[in-house]
């Protein structure tokens, strides 16, 4: 029984300590009132790892990284928009990588662009982007050995991920949640995405019914 008990609590303190890394925008729904279409670009990734490598090299990884981030958010609202119908959809990021590199937009130059600037070309109401600080390719699964010291230590910390979604007319940041890498928060790109979506879910803001909607009825 102690030891259930003290799982629990532990379970309690990740969820806090999951929810003290978000931050929403005191005007938020003021600023998404509007807000029809997301788009997702691809994460800025910094790689620091172990092996020697060329710049090169660690650009192309770089790029990969960010990428799969990309791809696994876009698979994540996808599955949740069919489980509970969102008030934003999300352009599809096939379109937004062929609209970006029509205006020679690259991933190597995308940091130079404004969020107002983005979401101008891109046609959309707002942007998800986020950063990737990693010292393993998430990519390509984290190591499989496991230790019962590293699962409550959090050891074999491998980085950090923030993702936020930012006003394309003011260009504002309306909500950002941060989340270390660990072996805890999953075995790849796509289980990590899933796994921290699901715990921020509650603190999500467009899950929650708009001021907008509200007053209407």
């Amino acid at each position: 029984m102690k030891r259930i008990l003290f799982l629990l609590a532990l379970i309690s303190t990740l969820t806090v300590a999951a929810q003290k890394n978000i931050y929403e925008s005191p005007n938020f729904d003021d600023l998404s009132a509007d807000h029809n279409v997301l788009a997702i670009i691809p994460f800025l990734t910094n790689l620091d790892l172990n092996s020697k490598i060329s710049k090169s090299e660690q650009k192309r990884l770089e790029e990969n990284e960010g990428y799969a981030v990309q791809n696994a958010l876009e698979t994540y609202f996808s599955k949740r928009s069919k489980k509970k119908k969102l008030p934003v959809t999300f352009q599809n990021i096939e379109n937004t990588t062929a609209i970006l590199a029509k205006n020679n937009i690259r991933y190597d130059n995308i940091d130079v662009y404004t969020t107002k600037e983005l979401s101008e070309i891109l046609g959309v109401d707002g942007v998800i982007s986020g950063t990737l600080d990693l010292n393993i390719l998430l990519s390509n699964g984290v190591p499989t050995e496991f230790s019962f010291t590293d699962y409550f230590s959090g050891g074999a910390n491998y980085g950090r991920i923030g993702i936020k979604i930012s006003d394309g007319d003011s260009g504002k940041l309306l909500w950002k949640y941060e989340k270390e890498i660990n072996k805890k928060t999953g075995k790849n790109t796509t289980d990590l995405i899933d796994r921290m979506m699901k715990l921020a879910i509650r603190k999500f803001p467009y899950e929650r019914e708009r001021k907008r909607d509200r007053n209407k009825s």
